[in-house]
């Protein structure tokens, strides 16, 4: 049996984990990342981790074929040099070949957004398709792109970014700079100000019931809301899912994929979410998409799809 082992490096925690041939999670261990410190102490961490993970499973780690990392920021895939990793205020760190040397293996780096999406894709929800992309929506929107099996990175390694694929021209500023991304729109931090902003408008709704008061209001509250039969908060959902459907529209035209995943904690809702996606989806699509249309489901994989998605980094070349 041949091992891999896949970290999925966030800034508050890391978690890594053994994973064999059918990508199935044999065990992990999860630390916390401990920032800031020296990008060298991160390193030895992540070798430690590493030992540590197949040293649980009684693996010895000369039978771990490699190491794969899916890591927040601008990762060269083919160097695994990181530009730029902003939650870690790393500038040009040479992670991959300094990991190499410190656990004598190969590893593969990745943006940790590519790597959740290769989980879903080869693991998850979108396994059995040839094509598929995976949305997460969560503070911001990410998203990877999967094509015949490999992950599209384009040629500066920063492709796939549709949360800043522009929806409302001059709307909303962004934090790249742009105005009106889709992000600024779709994601669950723009329903929790989309939620904040009309109790402010509507002290009757049930949703300052709900949360308390308003700097505690989540993606969730106006879901629950509206399921209680609160019609501020259904206008707020309504109008939120079809920002989130326009999106998924032009994802449907501009790569016409065979399934779209929706992950992040917003995806719990389900089918309520999910319905009246697949509705506005097709008749946005319909005369474009002369085909079926793609299947649009839900994530499955929550927390594990980063590492098992780095785990399996060799395949998506």
């Amino acid at each position: 049996m041949k091992y891999t082992i896949g970290i999925d490096l966030g800034g508050t925690t890391m978690t890594a984990g053994l994973v064999d041939e059918t990508y199935n999670i044999v065990g992990k261990i999860t630390r916390p990342t401990r920032l800031p410190r020296p990008a060298q102490d991160l390193e030895q961490a992540l070798a430690d981790l590493c030992r540590a993970v197949a040293k649980d499973c009684k693996i010895d780690f000369a039978d771990v074929s490699y190491v794969g990392i899916g890591t927040p920021g601008s990762v060269n895939f083919t160097t695994g040099f990181v530009g730029y990793n902003t939650n870690f205020g790393y500038y040009d760190w040479n992670l991959g070949p300094d990991l190499e040397a410190l656990l004598g293996c190969k590893v593969y780096v990745e943006n940790d957004a590519n790597a959740a999406a290769f989980g879903e894709y080869i693991a998850g929800g979108a396994k059995g398709f040839k094509d598929a992309v995976v949305i997460t929506l969560g503070t911001g929107i990410g998203s990877g792109i999967i094509l015949g099996g490999k992950i599209l990175r384009g040629f500066n390694f920063a492709a796939g970014e549709m949360g800043h694929t522009v929806i409302v021209k001059g709307g909303r500023k962004c934090n790249c700079g742009r105005y009106g991304c889709w992000e600024r729109y779709a994601s669950s931090r723009a329903l929790s100000e989309d939620a904040r902003e009309a109790m402010t408008r509507h002290p009757e709704s049930m949703m300052w019931k709900l949360a308390g008061d308003i700097d505690h209001v989540n993606a969730k509250i106006p879901f629950d809301a509206m399921e209680a039969g609160d019609a501020t908060a259904k206008a707020v959902v309504d109008n939120w899912i079809e920002y989130v459907a326009c999106g998924i529209s032009n994802v449907v035209n501009t790569f016409e994929p065979e399934a779209i995943c929706i992950g992040g904690g917003v995806s719990n809702q389900g089918e309520t979410l999910l319905a009246p996606i697949r509705k506005y989806v097709e008749e946005e699509t319909k005369n474009i998409t002369t085909g079926k249309m793609p299947a649009i489901r839900a994530c499955v994989l929550t927390n594990d799809a980063g590492v098992i998605g780095a785990a399996a980094l060799a395949n998506s070349i």
